[in-house]
């Protein structure tokens, strides 16, 4: 099984389509027996995690090679060096190759992963059409990689040839509209996050500059973007949408808003992939009063809770989900460390994984899938400026 940072998610079969009649309870419960019932073999056995290497980004050495040894702890046995900013990854589906975006660059590296020792290869490296690429997904086929082009406020397609390495870009589009008023970080459009819906038929991207989440279907047969009808949704003006998760049988996604540190939930329809928002919560507990910007969100695979993380708080926010879908807060755990800036699930979901990267930190946190609470393991893997992992 392969962690894609939020793309762990399974979907309960049928479930969905039977949301007016099948209690949330049982669904909730449904989705922790086919969890529980998974055998040994779905935990992690590697584990890759990036960084920020440049000197204005951070001062990280490039991509780490974990695997878990005999006792259940990590342990280094690759170190991919001289890399500039290897700063999203991702896995398809099979585990055979791994991808990576370059913030600030403009181009998409892929590696072949080793099968027995998860070692990586290079394969290639390919343009995006734009600059500093953040966020990656791959489509239902296996053919086509989706690129997130922060800066220059365009989605990209390479197709992905059968060897595993990536072919020019299919399709590039343009991202419009309003900037947001935020005088710094909102002069133009900057996507920040692509990942498709459950469904694999939709992509979602969540337009910091724009404050709009943007949707678009991929033409399979010739890898080209189609904009969706409508083709995005307006956010709160100033709350730079940043990253999306989406609830694995219920008919919800939750947008995490980076500037106003705040959470939107949003009614999302798999049939037309409209998005209407229902709630706004903030990130943040009512008491801190200090500076503060959100990153990242996760959607726990039982769907009773989401998380996401604060970036000057220095936590992990947990949120209860009910069966309307709206969220009530549980708690805020500290993350052991500064600036948080990506976290995730294993496989199985009963750790979730923070990556401080100011704090140069991965910590392991047990996940109590009833109270959906955080406790440390003990376990700090030491890596400088981590900003992504993924797991096989």
């Amino acid at each position: 099984m392969i962690v894609l940072r939020r793309e762990f998610l399974t979907t309960l079969s049928g479930a969905a389509g039977a949301i007016g009649t099948v209690p949330f309870d049982r669904v909730a419960s449904a989705l922790q027996s086919t969890r529980a019932s998974r055998s040994k073999s779905s935990a992690p056995r590697f584990m890759y995690v990036g960084s920020f290497t440049t000197p204005e980004r951070g001062h990280g050495e490039g991509i780490g090679v974990y695997n878990m040894n005999a006792s259940g702890r990590w342990a280094r046995i690759q170190l991919l060096k001289d890399l500039e900013n290897p700063s999203f990854l991702i896995i398809d589906p099979p585990g055979r190759y791994l991808y990576c975006v370059h913030s600030d660059g403009d181009r998409v590296s892929a590696y072949r992963i080793d099968e027995n020792s998860g070692r990586l290869t290079l394969l290639s490296h390919q343009a995006t059409g734009g600059k500093n690429g953040v966020h990656l997904s791959i489509d239902a086929t296996g053919k086509f990689l989706v690129v997130a082009n922060y800066d220059s406020g365009t989605l990209a397609v390479l197709p992905i040839n059968g060897d595993g390495s990536l072919a020019a870009l299919s399709d590039l589009a343009t991202l419009t509209g309003a900037p947001g008023p935020h005088k710094t970080q909102q002069l133009s459009s900057h996507p920040h996050h692509c990942p498709f819906d459950p469904s694999r038929r939709f992509i979602v991207v969540p337009d910091k500059g724009l404050d709009r989440v943007f949707v678009w279907k991929l033409d399979a047969a010739t890898g080209k973007l189609v904009a969706n009808n409508p083709p995005s949704v307006a956010t709160r003006a100033g709350a730079g949408p940043r990253h999306v998760g989406f609830h694995p049988s219920l008919p919800f996604a939750y947008v995490v808003n980076e500037l106003d540190s705040s959470m939107t939930t949003y009614q999302f329809d798999a049939a037309s992939g409209s998005l209407k928002p229902a709630q706004i919560l903030p990130s943040i507990p009512s008491t801190f009063t200090g500076d503060n910007t959100a990153a990242e969100i996760a959607v726990a695979p039982s769907g009773r809770f989401v998380y996401a993380s604060n970036r000057g708080h220095d936590s992990i926010a947990i949120f209860a989900i009910d069966a309307r879908g709206t969220l009530s807060p549980v708690g805020w755990e500290p993350t052991r460390g500064t600036t948080p800036r990506f976290f995730g699930f294993d496989p199985v979901g009963t750790h979730l994984y923070a990556a401080n990267q100011t704090g140069d930190t991965v910590v392991v946190f047990n996940v109590n899938e009833n109270t959906g609470k955080l406790s440390a393991t003990g376990e700090t893997i030491q890596f400088g400026a981590p900003c992504t992992i993924a797991f096989k």
